[in-house]
């Protein structure tokens, strides 16, 4: 079965310490309806923006700086990776992500449709 990442683009400033307790319940309903419904791979919430390193490929060295690797206005603060049958069923998932989120998401497919799991 194909795998789709659904990922949850937070704002810049995005300060997860004000996610209200029906936020945090309303996502756990949706992991938990996911892992019933047999399309839960794996799930993750990340870190804040500020804790990220960025490590690139410079003079034949590898470097290592503070912060996240693109300058953007949104980053991505969790994600599910699931087994769907196709992008139409993935989608579905990514709405119910939006509305217990309260954040845009993104869904996309993984390359040659299965992952490497």
């Amino acid at each position: 079965m194909p795998k789709y990442l659904v990922a949850i683009h937070h704002p810049e400033n995005y300060d997860g310490s004000k996610e209200g307790p029906q936020m945090i319940k309303d996502i756990d309903d949706l992991n938990i309806e996911m892992q019933k419904a047999g399309a839960r791979f794996f799930a993750g919430g990340l870190q804040e923006i500020q804790r990220a390193k960025s490590l690139r490929s410079q003079g034949g060295k590898v470097v290592v700086t503070d912060g996240p690797y693109l300058e953007t206005k949104e980053h991505i603060g969790g994600f599910w990776i699931l087994d769907a049958a196709n992008m139409d069923e993935a989608q579905e998932w990514g709405r119910k992500a939006v509305l217990a989120c309260r954040a845009p998401v993104e869904v996309r497919e993984f390359l040659g449709g299965r992952g490497t799991a």
